[in-house]
């Protein structure tokens, strides 16, 4: 089991991952979508952190695809869009968990837990 992040901020990847692996988890980060893809169909044990605004390939269209694997990862979005944008981007997936920036300390909880 691994966590995935798909963030393009270096800083907010970095503290993200600095946080899952100081508790002791497996992370990559891919700055893009377009990488995630590229690196291969994540497994159905991974996590997938993901940020709405991904720059190419939108962090909404890459929960879309991801949701649509036969064995899906966990995914979980993340963003400092307004939340009017969020529902607007996310109306088609009801069950996605979205976690607002910047990163805060219950993160680690939501996204480990």
């Amino acid at each position: 089991m691994a966590y995935l992040i798909v963030e393009d901020d270096a800083a907010v990847a970095d503290a993200l991952a600095t946080m899952l692996a100081a508790a002791g988890l497996s992370t990559y980060v891919f700055s893009s979508a377009e990488s995630l893809i590229a690196a291969g169909v994540p497994d159905p044990a991974d996590t997938v952190v993901v940020d709405l605004g991904l720059p190419g390939l939108s962090g909404a269209e890459l929960v879309r695809w991801l949701e649509s694997l036969d064995d899906a990862p966990r995914v979980i979005a993340i963003t400092g869009k307004s939340s009017r944008t969020i529902e607007r981007e996310t109306q088609d997936l009801p069950r996605l968990r979205v976690l607002r920036k910047p990163p805060a300390a219950d993160w680690l909880e939501a996204i480990a837990g």
